[in-house]
């Protein structure tokens, strides 16, 4: 299992989505989720209305390969008419092991139809449905329920789909028993690198699932 911060590897809550934030977490071998929205027309870091104060995606991808370009990277994008120009950044600083996830469905065709790694979502909320064939992953949560949907995520997993796990810290629950249920997963699922864990708490993430 892979396990990426959400928001940057933060220490307090004004730190997140910020370069602090991505700089902890690329520096110790962490990718992570992120937020994208348009801002004056100019591609930003923001998980809710951005501002002139609010990183670049440039700025962000820069940073990025100064590390790992290999990391994964989660990118939560928050408006529609985004993919042509996410896609260009991607492709000038050859980034391949990505995905975008969150949004709308006719905007979800712009970037299938573009070739890029689309996750559909799935939750108690969201059913599979045609486009989960087209889709490299499945971004699997859960907003109410803290334990985990182990027969999606074999079934996801044997069809050749990555999935990545919210963890329920990202809903303000405690995420005790899904991560329980995680570790007793079959080895085959565990120790793939299919699988991923978003997480806010990637020093507990570390202790807990890869520290003996």
């Amino acid at each position: 299992m892979i396990s990426i911060s959400h928001r940057g590897y933060w220490l307090n809550p004004s730190e997140k989505n910020s370069i602090a934030a991505f700089k902890r977490s690329f520096s110790q071998g962490f990718g992570t989720e992120t937020d994208i929205r348009d801002y004056c027309g100019e591609l930003v870091i923001s998980h809710d209305i951005p501002s002139k104060e609010s990183i670049s995606f440039e700025k962000f991808l820069n940073l990025f390969i100064s590390y790992d370009h290999r990391l994964p990277l989660a990118l939560n994008i928050k408006a529609d008419g985004l993919a042509k120009d996410i896609n260009e950044f991607l492709k000038f600083y050859k980034i391949d092991n990505y995905f975008c996830f969150d949004m709308s469905i006719p905007d979800t065709l712009h970037y299938l139809e573009k070739d890029m790694n689309v996750f559909m979502r799935r939750s108690e909320y969201e059913a599979d449905n045609e486009l989960f064939f087209y889709a490299k992953g499945i971004w699997l949560d859960s907003f109410h329920a803290n334990s985990l949907d182990n027969e999606n995520v074999a079934k996801y997993l044997e069809l050749g789909k990555k999935v990545c796990i919210v963890s329920p810290e990202l809903h303000r629950r405690d995420e005790s028993e899904m991560w329980k249920e995680i570790k007793a997963l079959p080895s085959e699922y565990y120790s793939s690198d299919q699988l991923l864990l978003c997480t806010d708490k990637i020093e507990k993430v570390v202790e807990y699932f890869y520290e003996k």
